[in-house]
């Protein structure tokens, strides 16, 4: 395998430069357990992953240790019978078995489902039966979530004592500690991630093992890691985040990722960074702008970088930041689907409010309905152009939505639609100009709205509802619910909050409505569809006029 630090200074090139030198290298075959773990854990051993709770206690991992740990866990899964192909449900927060469990499943060619614990039991159910999952690995304390599920699971792992699950540390404890992996080629399945959708169920995001080799351009290019430097990136571990900023990333550079399981306090972030010597930090325009109430006389440690994306980053929280600390924010853009395809680089100006630059090697532009590029100044798609070895496989037993987002242009191009309007500048940074769909960016969380209002449509008090994202100076949107309610049934804050609480125990507790408002009538088409954009555009307004009083 080529050394992802063959050259290690094109960091310090200009962007004009590193897009020039670019050039794509795939190889054939990637095992990321094997070609990135097992191999810094022969050449080049060092810290891999630092880990601290809220109670204070600390583990440090070494590649040696994961790949040896990663080995055990392997050999687990393979002698009861998970193979190449495979899919597996890891449920598992901020702890170490996460890293394990991703890393032993990708290296016996299976392809892991990172999910988050606040999902619910009918989360867990459409996900094991949408993707005939085999094998599931989760904490004791949330074994119970797929009890009753008619499943093709047939191995569970828990990290502790469960009824009816094997025990993670009993198993390991005399697994053999060497494995012959399989050949996993450039285009078999890797990873799926399921990201929220604006109609219908979550989408089951499939991708190759290109695109965790393509990951290290963003952790190069972006992240600007070098190795055994420590990176805190806070993203929870079920979305595709972690794999640019915690996991594939970092590791494929040689670098160390701090992971830190405890809740968000603010003071607390500032004593970590400090305390762990981090170097690069990635958190959400959220977590940063109460972060920086917190910095007292730039008193950041060894912190030289400080990087965003999942939202737009607040132009004056951005400033506010940089004038406080020093280090300036830079922000990417990416999707699931795609990976980090727009990043702002340590050698260029940043423009607050942009999302930056194609990455290298990525042709990113903003085009109209024939596929025609936009001169700056106009609004238009933004869209990928193909081939692109970071773009997803396909939407899992969906071509016709894989086939959707693929626009065949009039010149001959064939384009990735990401779903996003945006408008470029003469200098080629691309600026965010919303979504062309229904989703709701919330604090970095794609909400799609239909499973809001499917959870809300359970409630007897609601007759009919719509649910958009409103604009929010902390969130970027939160999620708010227009709700008509059934004859005789009164509106009050009481209901609000039954309302609230309903959501939360029927969906992931994060996509519940931070706000209700209750209609008479909602605004529909001539056939009858809800139309969810004067909603939004009603939000945005009502948002506008309050800014201005």
């Amino acid at each position: 395998m080529r050394d992802v630090w063959a050259s290690e200074n094109q960091s310090e090139q200009s962007y004009d430069a590193m897009c020039a030198a670019f050039r794509w290298d795939i190889p054939e075959t990637f095992n990321f357990g094997v070609d990135v773990i097992d191999r810094w854990a022969r050449e080049r051993n060092g810290p891999a992953l630092i880990w601290e709770n809220e109670a204070g206690e600390e583990r440090t991992y070494s590649y040696s240790d994961l790949s040896l740990l990663s080995n055990r866990l392997a050999n687990v899964l393979r002698s009861r019978g998970v193979t190449k192909g495979d899919r597996v449900i890891v449920m598992l927060p901020r702890l170490p078995e996460w890293f394990i469990s991703i890393i032993a499943v990708m290296k016996i060619g299976a392809v892991p489902i990172p999910c988050i614990e606040m999902l619910t039991a009918r989360d867990i159910e459409y996900r094991v039966k949408n993707a005939e999952v085999k094998a599931a690995i989760c904490r004791p304390e949330h074994a119970g979530k797929f009890d009753g599920v008619e499943t093709s699971i047939s191995v569970r792992l828990a990290t502790g004592r469960a009824p009816g699950w094997l025990n993670w540390h009993e198993e390991c404890a005399h697994a053999p500690e060497t494995i012959d992996a399989p050949i996993v080629s450039a285009e078999d399945p890797a990873i799926m991630y399921y990201t929220s959708g604006s109609t219908g169920h979550p989408k089951a995001v499939v991708h190759a093992s290109r695109a965790i080799y393509a990951w290290r351009v963003s952790a190069i290019y972006w992240l600007d890691l070098r190795p055994q430097e420590t990176i805190w990136c806070t993203a929870d571990t079920g979305w595709a985040k972690a794999g640019t900023s915690i996991l594939f990333g970092p590791l494929s550079c040689g670098a160390c990722s701090f992971f830190y399981d405890g809740p968000f306090v603010p003071k607390e972030r500032l004593r970590l960074l400090r305390k762990h010597n981090i170097t690069v930090y990635c958190a959400p325009g959220t977590e940063l702008s109460r972060v920086v109430d917190e910095v007292r006389g730039r008193d950041i440690g060894s912190l030289r970088r400080v990087v965003t994306a999942g939202e737009a980053m607040n132009p004056v929280i951005a400033s506010r930041w940089e004038d406080a600390t020093g280090v300036r924010i830079d922000e990417a853009y990416g999707q699931t689907e795609a990976l980090m395809v727009a990043l702002n680089y340590t050698t260029e100006p940043v423009r607050y409010g942009s999302m930056g630059r194609p990455s290298p090697g990525s042709d990113l532009d903003v085009i109209d309905a024939q596929g025609q590029r936009l001169p700056p100044g106009n609004e238009g798609d933004l869209a990928l152009l193909l081939p692109n070895p970071q773009l997803m496989l396909e939407y899992w037993k969906d071509p016709e939505k894989t086939e959707a987002c693929i626009l065949n242009g009039s010149d001959g191009c064939r384009w990735y639609l990401t779903g996003d309007r945006a408008e470029s500048d003469a200098d080629g940074y691309l600026w965010y100009r919303g979504r062309s769909d229904d989703m709701i960016n919330s604090a970095g969380y794609r909400i799609g709205p239909l499973e809001v209002e499917n959870a809300l449509f359970e409630h007897q008090a609601v007759r009919v509802c719509a649910v958009v994202g409103s604009p929010d100076v902390e969130r970027g949107e939160i999620v708010k619910a227009f709700v008509v309610l059934r004859d005789g049934v009164v509106p009050s804050p009481e209901l609000t909050r039954e309302l609230q609480d309903h959501v939360k125990s029927v969906t992931a507790p994060y996509k519940y409505p931070r706000a209700i408002e209750y209609l008479s009538e909602l605004p529909v088409t001539i056939t009858g569809k809800i139309r969810r954009r004067d909603l939004r555009d009603r939000e945005l307004a009502r948002t506008e006029d309050s800014a201005g009083s």
